[in-house]
């Protein structure tokens, strides 16, 4: 994998999630690879991770046009994949945001985040969420094999709870019978303000991301192929729908939404 630098493109970028304007990758790529991963139809990650030359100044240039609001990371790529851990990219997005006011809210699948508890604990309102898809690390490792451990995510929300940031949780994306919601839910609810559940959804057979996951479903789960590609070309799905009347059932202290979007 190659890191290079790049100035193509503003660092700030459009959010398309309700409750935010603004949202920033400080990597264009991800270490992580996962097979069913939506960017893979937008990019070719696969060799290569970019990010920006000069990213303090360049940062704060684009900050200064705007006021002070939160900002999402982690819309495309993980803030917290592996190469962060060396080149500290996210860490200097932190810091120049906070030195300017804006507050920040967070999406990783890494533990890593808790290295920048320091800074978070001083931004108000900022927000920390874990993505999480499977209940079992075996089935994990097929989809997402460059991840740390769902009870390493679990264990960064705990800590994150109760050092005072708000913690959120994705059930994302809910692999149709392979995905156990309910036992998600309950893994993260003693450690979360709120629940997010987004069902995977792949367009088309040519889409990428369907060409990478439907190897694993043949070799793995042939019994369930069928039906899995029913319910993921369709939103509309009983299946979702019987999801959601699941879910109005469940007792809840923390508040729980299902999304129609896809990830």
């Amino acid at each position: 994998m190659k890191f290079i630098k790049t100035n193509k493109r503003n660092i700030i970028q459009p959010c398309g999630l309700d409750d935010f304007n603004y949202q920033i990758d400080p990597y264009l790529g991800c270490e992580h690879g996962c097979h069913y991963c939506y960017t893979q139809n937008s990019f070719d990650w696969s060799d290569e991770i970019q990010t920006y030359e000069n990213l303090k100044e360049k940062l704060t240039a684009e900050l200064a046009s705007l006021k002070p609001q939160k900002i999402y990371l982690g819309m495309n790529t993980d803030p917290y994949q592996p190469v962060e851990e060396e080149f500290r990219r996210t860490r200097k997005v932190l810091e120049v945001l906070h030195e300017h006011d804006f507050s920040v809210s967070i999406l990783t699948k890494s533990n890593l985040v808790m290295r920048d508890v320091d800074i978070l604990k001083d931004i108000p309102g900022a927000s920390v969420g874990v993505s999480i898809a499977f209940q079992d690390d075996l089935e994990k490792k097929l989809f997402e094999a460059n991840t740390v451990p769902n009870s390493d995510r679990i264990s960064a929300l705990k800590d994150l709870k109760r050092e005072g940031i708000k913690t959120y949780a994705l059930i994302c994306p809910v692999m149709p019978y392979i995905t156990d919601v309910h036992v998600l839910i309950n893994q993260v609810r003693p450690y979360v303000d709120s629940i997010w559940i987004y069902p995977l959804k792949i367009d088309s057979v040519e889409d990428e991301n369907w060409k990478s996951t439907k190897p694993i479903l043949e070799q793995h789960f042939p019994d369930i192929l069928e039906k899995f590609q029913e319910v993921v070309f369709s939103i509309d799905h009983v299946y979702w729908d019987e999801l959601r009347r699941h879910l109005k059932d469940v007792n809840n202290d923390v508040v729980i939404r299902i999304s129609s979007e896809n990830h």
